[in-house]
């Protein structure tokens, strides 16, 4: 799904972006967490990250795994710290009023899921 089908379906606000090129960018997956060591677990490129956490620990998450797109749920504001580092680290920035449940939901309805994998061989 294009990125600014995913910003139309959850009604976001632009908080900062990385390139002219947003529109264009492919989101294959989601992760909605404000664990960050659950995104670490189950994330990979081209997953949307949906938290609710605004510090600059999510922004240094997202570089690790190759996350391009972070939408902060509950219309929550980052960290000014945050921003920067998103800024530096070409990372896309944006926020939804919508709850982090609804959020997940309207874009699993819409066709993104979670990172496949077998979730039962990762607890083995």
């Amino acid at each position: 799904m294009k990125l600014k089908t995913v910003k139309s379906l959850l009604n976001t606000e632009t908080i900062f972006e990385a390139s002219d090129e947003k529109d264009e960018l492919e989101v294959k997956n989601a992760c909605g967490a404000d664990l960050m060591s659950d995104v670490l677990a189950f994330s990979n490129e081209k997953t949307l990250l949906l938290t609710g956490l605004t510090n600059p620990q999510v922004v240094r998450t997202a570089e690790m795994i190759g996350i391009q797109v972070i939408i902060f749920v509950r219309g929550k504001e980052p960290q000014i710290e945050t921003i920067s580092l998103a800024n530096q680290l070409n990372i896309f920035l944006y926020s939804t009023d919508k709850p982090l449940f609804e959020a997940c939901g309207l874009l699993y309805k819409n066709g993104i899921g979670p990172e496949e994998m077998n979730y039962i061989e990762t607890f083995k």
